[in-house]
């Protein structure tokens, strides 16, 4: 089965695009009040932020990594937190989709569904009749103020011959009425994305919403309605990287945009220069970061690109393929961060004012670049690892 990209997918990209002045208005409120604004949250559900990796038979737009991508990188113009609140949907969307289909209907029941999680195994579960009992806590958790379900990682005994009991991570899906939010989100950048901490005690977890996390990892999924659709066939954590990569290249964009706003009629403090397009570092600096944006948006288009085209052929992914989704994503982040930080640098020290958005936008990408598995020398030491003959050292490849 081939996913065409309809008129009706399409159309997300220049929705999305059409938000930005809404988007931008509300982005200092979002920074100063720790979470999105309402009106934020209701505008991409309306546009169908949301729904792009939600199954078509539940209304989704079932949308490729590359149009995803896409959205992301036009709703970061208007406020980075919105477009990483909108990237972690997707891919616990995503994720969601790989349960079976009596879990699925469950969660899309309401076709405004969203989803928000993380994968750090930071919970614990206990068999029961039925299922599990899970206790556990889960930071870093974006969009959790907004979101019906959590999709988490915890540790429970695994089936084993013997008297041993082993242990493996496994993946479920939880109500947010199950859980307790702990309202710690104090930080320097994605402030307006309200990662607040999520709490487990003794919530008990029906069998039919788990799966061991080492299935996920090697593509045995759950789903049988999904089984066929390029878009849920290809592993976990390229997808996972593909789709979190148009955010950084997004504000790598913002920044562009918003130095190049502001850079006509300002001149250089204490030199001769009355406009600072006039001075030759200025040209240097422009040129440098945009060309350091255009090669992060090539990584980011490269493993789009990759994953659509193995989702649709159903093509083996080697381990080489792993690592280079890993790769390209670290590579991304840290080419954005470069190019907006170049840029920040050159915007005059009137841009430390709060209402001016490139310094936002260069606290956001030092976040990302922070983020565990975006990291670019983690992933840089991964990809090099298996250049030179080694074994991964991580299970998220």
């Amino acid at each position: 089965m081939t996913v065409i990209e309809t008129p009706e997918r399409a159309d997300v990209v220049q929705k999305a695009a059409k938000l930005v002045p809404l988007l931008k208005s509300h982005a200092l409120w979002s920074e100063q009040n720790r979470q999105l604004h309402k009106e934020t949250v209701e505008a991409l559900a309306d546009a169908g932020v949301f729904r792009l990796r939600v199954p078509a038979r539940y209304g989704g737009l079932e949308s490729s990594t590359r149009t995803v991508i896409d959205v992301l990188g036009e709703v970061t113009k208007g406020d980075g937190s919105a477009a990483w609140v909108a990237q972690v949907n997707a891919i616990t969307t995503w994720m969601a989709c790989l349960l079976p289909d009596e879990v699925q209907d469950e969660i899309f029941a309401d076709p405004d569904t969203r989803l928000c999680g993380t994968l750090s195994p930071t919970g614990m579960c206990v068999p029961t009749d039925g299922g599990m009992v899970l206790t556990g806590k889960w930071g870093f958790i974006s969009g959790a103020l907004h979101s019906q379900w959590q999709m988490v990682i915890a540790i429970a005994p695994a089936p084993a011959p013997g008297p041993e009991v082993s242990f493996w991570p496994i993946m479920a899906a939880v109500p947010m009425s199950d859980l307790q939010i702990v309202d710690d989100w104090h930080t320097s950048g994605l402030r307006g994305s309200g990662s607040v901490t999520t709490v487990a005690q003794d919530v008990f977890i029906p069998q039919r919403r788990i799966l061991p996390l080492p299935m996920v990892l090697t593509e045995q999924y759950a789903s049988a309605a999904n089984a066929a659709s390029p878009i849920y066939r290809t592993p976990l954590l390229p997808t996972a990287s593909a789709l979190s990569v148009g955010t950084a290249v997004g504000l790598a964009n913002a920044a562009r945009e918003e130095f190049f706003e502001r850079l006509s009629g300002r001149k250089i403090t204490y030199t001769a220069y009355e406009n600072t397009n006039e001075a030759p570092i200025t040209h240097l600096r422009a040129s440098q970061a945009t060309m350091l944006a255009d090669e992060a948006a090539f990584h980011a288009q490269r493993l789009g690109s990759l994953v659509d085209a193995k989702g649709e052929d159903g093509s083996p992914w080697t381990l080489s393929d792993r690592t280079l989704a890993r790769a390209d994503m670290g590579r991304a982040c840290e080419l954005a961060m470069e190019a907006a930080t170049i840029l920040s640098l050159a915007s005059g020290g009137s841009s430390v004012y709060s209402d001016v958005p490139i310094q936002r936008i260069v606290r956001d990408l030092h976040a990302i670049n922070l983020h565990a598995l975006m990291h670019p020398a983690t992933n840089t030491e991964l990809h090099g690892r298996i250049l030179c003959g080694m074994e991964p050292n991580t299970l998220y490849i």
